[in-house]
């Protein structure tokens, strides 16, 4: 395929795509601006920067989380930053994050504007960003013949790119190879990532390392839950990040364990207490009435926090009751995660692919894994091979493993302590992108 025929087919379809976004921002909820002049290019201001920004672009939530350490970096040296996404929960965590940089106008958060020509070429020309940085896998052709066009370096960072990947973007034919070829330079994930990389056109490949090991997980969060479990004092399976049909995949096991523990006439501190934590906002309600049908004893997070005002013992009072509590809040997964004995990632127990579970494990947490993970399919062969991470079949078999686990302190603290390690031995991806973008900025200048 030529690019030619691919923004005329792009045109074609822009009316259904653009549908299919409206679709799905009605889902998610959230301000998208789907048919906003920034989606197009179109700027009514003139650039907030005095100088030339790096542009960072970290697609959706998974991206701008893992994209977290590289900003952070990139502003404690007097960097200014136009962070972009394409979706509106990227760009709700972005604000989040970076509140304090976004209020003192080091980083402006922006739309990336579709794969149009016209606006490729009027979003870069408006920024004059001095370089581009895509994180992972948000590769359009359109804009990366613009960044070309405006002899903008654009660099590919934490970059996978699974087998799958690959044969889609040969079957795309040349257009994919001329987009590879373009970037500066390309920081892969794995040995594997880059020979991938290379075959689908790109140059100046190097293994750098996945970004999601240098996250910095907020203290303040980890040091509360911390407390919270100290004085909770019950075990706490998390199940994390669940999507869509995964929460009813636990919910019999659950069922089973809190009718056993009742049946053996444990006192309710001592009784095993289980967190769900949908991934997605929209289905906070939906999966709450799911859990309500069983019969269980649920509590939701955003309910504690008014009960009896923002303090830890008040909430303290209904958790030691409660069977599930419903993690029905945002950005306080370290929280959730520095409580738990056991931490079972969902999106791996249907086929969505995994989600991010390095966070769990730098907190020396057991991480259960099901047996979808082409999102991880490195990082779970290498943590599997050190021993950091198990592995189970399905979500029935995942509950049983970390009940088991919780039981067995020697096998819970040597996994805990693997886990530290693999994290740790891995470390230092982020210093080596940063290295290779002040590089490409001292390469300008001359």
């Amino acid at each position: 395929m030529t690019r030619v025929l691919y923004t005329f087919l792009l045109r074609l379809l822009s009316p259904l795509l653009l549908a299919w976004m409206g679709l799905r921002a009605r889902r998610v909820g959230g301000q998208w601006e789907i048919l906003g002049p920034k989606r197009f290019g179109y700027y009514r201001r003139t650039s907030p920067f005095g100088k030339a920004p790096i542009w960072v672009h970290a697609v959706s939530l998974g991206e701008t989380r893992a994209a977290q350490p590289l900003i952070q970096a990139l502003l404690s040296q007097g960097h200014t930053v136009l962070l972009t996404h394409l979706t509106y929960t990227g760009r709700a965590e972005g604000a989040r994050v970076f509140a304090e940089a976004v209020a003192q106008g080091q980083l402006v958060q922006q739309w990336l504007p579709y794969d149009f020509p016209g606006a490729c070429r009027r979003f870069i020309a408006h920024y004059q960003p001095s370089v581009a940085v895509i994180v992972e896998r948000e590769v359009w052709p359109n804009l990366m013949h613009a960044a070309v066009q405006a002899k903008l370096p654009v660099l590919l960072v934490s970059a996978r790119f699974s087998e799958r990947s690959l044969r889609q973007s040969l079957r795309l034919g040349s257009i994919m190879h001329a987009a590879y070829s373009s970037f500066t330079a390309i920081y892969a994930q794995s040995l594997a990532d880059a020979q991938r990389l290379e075959q689908a056109g790109g140059h100046a490949v190097r293994v750098a390392g996945n970004f999601k090991f240098d996250v910095q997980l907020p203290q303040d969060l980890v040091d509360h839950g911390c407390t919270c479990a100290q004085e909770l004092g019950r075990k706490v399976v998390l199940i994390a990040s669940t999507r869509e049909g995964e929460e009813a995949l636990f919910l019999p096991e659950i069922q089973r364990q809190v009718q056993r523990e009742h049946q053996l006439g444990l006192e309710a501190h001592r009784r095993t207490l289980f967190y769900i934590v949908p991934r997605h906002p929209q289905r906070f309600d939906a999966v709450h009435q799911l859990l309500v049908n069983t019969g269980l004893v649920v509590c939701r997070r955003s309910a504690l926090k008014n009960v009896g005002g923002e303090g830890c013992r008040s909430a303290l009072d209904v958790l030691r009751e409660a069977d599930v509590l419903l993690g029905d809040s945002l950005g306080e997964m370290p929280w959730y995660v520095a409580q738990a004995q056991v931490v079972i990632m969902g999106g791996s127990f249907e086929p969505f692919g995994g989600h991010n579970f390095i966070e769990a494990c730098a907190l020396g947490k057991v991480v259960i894994l099901g047996p979808h993970v082409r999102n991880f399919e490195q990082a779970v062969h290498d943590a599997v091979q050190a021993q950091a991470i198990l592995r189970a079949p399905n979500a029935k078999a995942a509950l049983r493993q970390a009940l088991l686990l919780m039981e067995s302190r020697s096998d819970h603290a040597h996994l805990s302590q693997a886990a530290r390690y693999w994290v740790q031995k891995h470390q230092g991806s982020v210093q080596r992108v940063v290295a290779g973008i002040n590089e490409q900025l001292i390469h300008n200048e001359k």
